[in-house]
């Protein structure tokens, strides 16, 4: 996700509007999943046919991403950028959305690591599971907002250049981390 803020912040026109809909995607995501641990599901991703299709899933959308990432740094560097390709607020919601709730260590995080590190009130009252699940929203809200606000102060200095360059690494980097991803999920 820093990638893909950073790359979004940069490239976004209404830099506000972007940060807090990345933002608020990722925290939807880890309260979704922070739900399920605490409900117990993490114990279905242990192992088995499902954690190998997440895997292989989640590395393909990465690479989708990373991909076309990189296809607009070209673009924007030879001229051919259009009005689409500036981040909308619902298009980086949505990039958001998909790559918190596909990448496997945000799932294996909150749906098995969470449950395990919760404090044993949490997971059995509702209102310390509520007021647990809160804190993650809060702070996952408060930490990425505060992030891209900085990448949106930085914006200000960074030329066109620069922004291009983002576009292409963060862009490779995406296609290197689903490539890595796939590698270590089919040899599992």
């Amino acid at each position: 996700m820093t990638l893909l803020i950073v790359r979004s912040v940069l490239r976004g026109g209404r830099a506000v509007a972007v940060e807090l809909a990345m933002a608020g995607a990722v925290a939807f995501v880890d309260v979704l999943y922070g739900t399920l641990g605490l409900a117990g599901v993490g114990r279905l991703l242990e192992g088995g046919a499902l954690r190998l299709v997440l895997g292989l899933v989640s590395a393909a959308i990465l690479v989708a991403i990373g991909v076309r990432t990189v296809w607009i740094g070209f673009r924007a560097r030879l001229g051919l950028e259009d009005a689409d390709d500036v981040v909308a607020p619902r298009r980086a919601f949505l990039t958001a959305l998909a790559a918190t709730a596909l990448n496997p260590l945000t799932i294996a995080l909150w749906t098995v690591s969470f449950p395990a590190a919760a404090p044993g009130s949490a997971r059995g009252s509702v209102d310390h599971a509520v007021a647990l699940l809160l804190g993650v929203t809060v702070g996952t809200l408060t930490w990425y907002c505060g992030f891209s606000t900085a990448v949106a102060l930085a914006r200000k200095r960074a030329g066109d250049r620069l922004v291009r360059a983002v576009d292409v690494a963060s862009g490779l980097g995406l296609v290197v981390f689903g490539g890595l991803l796939a590698y270590r999920t089919a040899d599992d």
